[in-house]
């Protein structure tokens, strides 16, 4: 009976939506997080009398067919990048961006990658990293002598000097966006690389058409929702539940015909 394989694509179908939505509740607390959404589509269906065929010799059509599906898959997970809380931390070098862009960081294989996370530090030179020590591009050195440092809505980063009353503009922070900002490519550690489905990076800075700005002591939380995480987890466990009962019922007509006499 093709019940209990469709029930089962069913069932691992909203195995994978439970999956995807744990993944984002996890990650309610995770700086510049972008939730996640499943996307499925059916699978190929049996025909048992085709569309369109003739019914007789006169040429009559038959007007719907008769066919059959075979279950369902998974076949996406599609990134929403939607604008996240902005929470104040009164900490210099946390940068939020309100708008459009990503920051750009020098992974340490040379390659460029890409986060919503701005929770900078310094390393021992002085250069502004990621809390894994990875380069923010482009490279910017504080001065060790410098009091304060101000990072404006423009990406500039300024920095008070001791015995010094100008800034000293150290450098700009610059921003990239994507024509398919959902192409790319997560590889943990808050960060996306680029890939085919992404196209390539386009560098602006902050402030210009089509990208957005910065803002000194805060960060931006995740875009997790846990209301609708919840609703969503509750309808895929209802989804899966009844997809066992499809197996359920399968089984017990399956039984009723061995008791045949």
């Amino acid at each position: 009976m093709r019940s209990l394989n469709i029930a089962a694509t069913g069932m691992q179908a909203q195995q994978i939506n439970v999956e995807v939505i744990s993944n984002n509740i996890a990650n309610m607390s995770t700086v510049g997080f972008k939730r996640m959404r499943p996307e499925f589509q059916d699978l190929l269906y049996q025909d048992l009398r085709r569309v369109g065929a003739q019914s007789a010799q006169e040429g009559n059509v038959v007007p719907s067919g008769l066919q059959i599906g075979v279950g369902v898959r998974a076949a996406a997970t599609y990134r929403i990048n939607e604008q996240g809380n902005l929470m104040l931390t009164d900490n210099q070098l946390d940068v939020a961006i309100q708008g459009e862009g990503l920051f750009r960081i020098e992974l340490p294989n040379g390659e460029i990658g890409y986060t919503r996370d701005g929770s900078f530090q310094l390393n021992p030179e002085g250069q502004l990293v990621t809390a894994d020590g990875f380069l923010v591009q482009p490279a910017i050195a504080v001065p060790q002598n410098a009091v304060s440092v101000t990072i404006n809505a423009s990406g500039e980063v300024l920095a008070k000097l001791d015995n010094q009353v100008e800034l000293q503009n150290l450098g700009r922070i610059d921003l990239a966006v994507f024509p398919n900002m959902a192409g790319l490519e997560a590889i943990g550690n808050n960060l996306l690389v680029e890939s085919p489905a992404s196209g390539a990076e386009i560098a602006g800075n902050p402030g210009e058409p089509g990208y957005g700005t910065l803002l000194q002591g805060y960060l931006e939380t995740s875009n997790v929702n846990p209301v609708t995480e919840i609703t969503s987890l509750i309808t895929a466990q209802r989804a899966y539940e009844m997809n066992s009962k499809v197996i359920e019922a399968t089984d017990q007509m399956m039984q009723t015909v061995t008791r045949l006499r």
